[in-house]
């Protein structure tokens, strides 16, 4: 596993340079990628993203917003869902799942309000894995399909940011 956390930073360095020069002296990380990887509460995501082949697209250019579930957001699924989706055999469903969770944009907590009050109370994005999100503000709270709540806001990276969700977005079926 230190492998692999070595490798998606040696990624992230050389396709963001100085980006990733700014991550390494203490300032913000180069990618979404290194923030996941970087966070105690995201190792089930973390396996996920490694094991869908998704490492490298989200260490990219971007920009990325990812809803990223915890791991007790995880443990709330089924545990033969989650097991079964971790398959090889499995790489598209699991793929589909983690494209639910990320939108080509960067969007900061500040921009999904904007949206949802210039929506009328709502907003509706599309992730890049073409899963409809309709996004809200209760409580002062971004709520995803009024059942997730973003718990942590803004942990910006030099290719998106990382909005921390306690539930997993799965697509339609």
């Amino acid at each position: 596993m230190t492998f692999v956390k070595c490798a998606a930073a040696t990624t992230a360095a050389i396709l963001l340079g100085g980006t990733a020069m700014a991550a390494m002296n203490g300032s913000m990380p180069a990618t979404v990628v290194e923030i996941v990887v970087g966070s105690k509460d995201h190792d089930t995501l973390e396996k996920a993203v490694i094991a869908a082949g998704l490492a490298d697209t989200l260490s990219g250019a971007g920009p990325f917003t990812v809803f990223a579930p915890t791991d007790k957001a995880f443990s709330a699924l089924p545990e033969e869902t989650l097991a079964e989706v971790m398959k090889p055999e499995n790489v598209d469903s699991l793929r589909k799942i983690l494209s639910c969770h990320v939108v080509a944009t960067k969007a900061m907590a500040a921009d999904v309000v904007a949206l949802v009050e210039k929506g009328g109370g709502t907003a509706d994005v599309t992730t890049i894995g073409n899963c409809r999100l309709q996004l809200s503000v209760k409580d002062g709270k971004v709520k995803i399909d009024d059942a997730i709540t973003v718990t942590a806001a803004d942990l910006a990276a030099g290719n998106g940011v990382v909005h921390v969700i306690n539930g997993v977005l799965l697509p339609a079926s």
